[in-house]
């Protein structure tokens, strides 16, 4: 539980704040005591309701960005809305119809599976949505050495469904590009049509006991390519989609530097795939509100996500959307709920 649930407020102070974060969510505005007094259903004076509003400021649940104007909501209290305020409603039949059309399984691999259905995330939330895969091997038809300069050079692996690894090798100083050539065309007549995981035990076993007619540099290239797409074989698969959403809402010059900041922060993708990692290991949707987590602390956005299972009840991944801290909780967190049910109910 968090310090901000752990506040105790009155009926009235719970309404008021409920009908203020409502309205934040709504148009992004300072919400001042004469809109609460037409809205809020309690026959309250707009002093009164000013009176309220300073004692929501001074426990740390609102705040005035300017002096004259009317309150917005700090991270604890929008903490505090969530956690206990918040009112859950069904998802509407166009919502589920869409998430039902975007993630079925007919005829489909399971990366398109999760594309699919981070597009769809990122379309009825007008956020940036994400997911990391599990990571599946598929046959490979190229592989492929580019020199990239000095010692480094990239190793370009093209999958038979054409999704396309990059991994960066150190090689050898001074290196000529036929050796990646000879390197490239000694991994292709090998792993073309086969897994790297089915072809490695026996590419490694020819270069230590010397079977291939490759020079000694030659042969170091293929040992570190091999390794290093090995290793990456059974990392996660994070994908990113709908971006560009997140300036379709923008108002102010405030907003805009924010969601430049977020979008900045999607750019970190090995931060994210450590946050969705962790929220696999908590049960249900787990919701970060801005500097909870870290990496939002500048960003000033919340990452609604889910975990997912495989028919075996083990977590396998997570699927979430990213957005201002004015996302609509209401309606996205039973959105990314049923969508990482179905997600999870398609791969078993």
């Amino acid at each position: 539980m968090t310090a901000a649930t752990e506040i105790q407020l009155s009926d009235r102070a719970e309404t008021l704040l409920r009908e203020l974060v409502r309205r934040y969510i709504s148009d992004g505005e300072p919400v001042g005591s004469r809109t609460l007094s037409r809205e809020s259903g309690l026959e309250l004076s707009a002093a009164t309701i000013r009176n309220v509003m300073a004692d929501l400021q001074d426990v740390g649940l609102l705040y005035a960005p300017h002096t004259s104007s009317g309150r917005l909501p700090t991270e604890a209290g929008l903490r505090l809305f969530v956690d206990g305020l918040l009112e859950l409603g069904p998802l509407t039949k166009e919502d589920r119809a869409r998430i039902e059309s975007s993630c079925h399984a007919s005829g489909r691999s399971s990366t398109e599976i999760f594309e699919e259905a981070t597009e769809m995330l990122s379309g009825l939330s007008h956020c940036a949505s994400l997911v990391l895969a599990p990571k599946t091997e598929r046959p490979l038809k190229h592989v492929e050495f580019v020199h990239l300069g000095g010692t480094r050079a990239l190793v370009i692996m093209v999958a038979d469904n054409s999704l396309v690894e990059n991994r960066i090798i150190d090689i050898p100083p001074g290196m000529m590009p036929s050796t990646l050539i000879e390197a490239g065309n000694y991994l292709n007549a090998r792993l073309v049509g086969r897994t790297l995981n089915e072809a490695r035990g026996e590419i490694i076993e020819e270069i230590q006991e010397h079977k291939t007619q490759l020079d000694d540099l030659s042969a170091r290239v293929v040992g570190a390519g091999v390794a290093t797409l090995g290793n990456a074989a059974g990392e996660p698969h994070l994908i990113v989609r709908g971006q560009s959403k997140l300036l379709e809402d923008v108002t102010v010059i405030e907003d805009l530097e924010r969601i430049r900041a977020i979008l900045e922060t999607l750019e970190t993708r090995e931060s994210l795939t450590g946050l969705l990692r962790a929220a696999e290991d908590a049960e249900g949707v787990q919701i970060f509100i801005g500097s909870e987590n870290s990496l939002f602390s500048l960003s000033g956005c919340s990452m609604i996500v889910k975990p997912f299972d495989n028919d075996k009840q083990q977590i396998i991944g997570a699927i979430g959307v990213v957005g201002p801290t004015r996302i609509n909780y209401a309606r996205i967190i039973p959105m990314v709920d049923y969508t990482a049910q179905l997600v999870g109910r398609l791969l078993g």
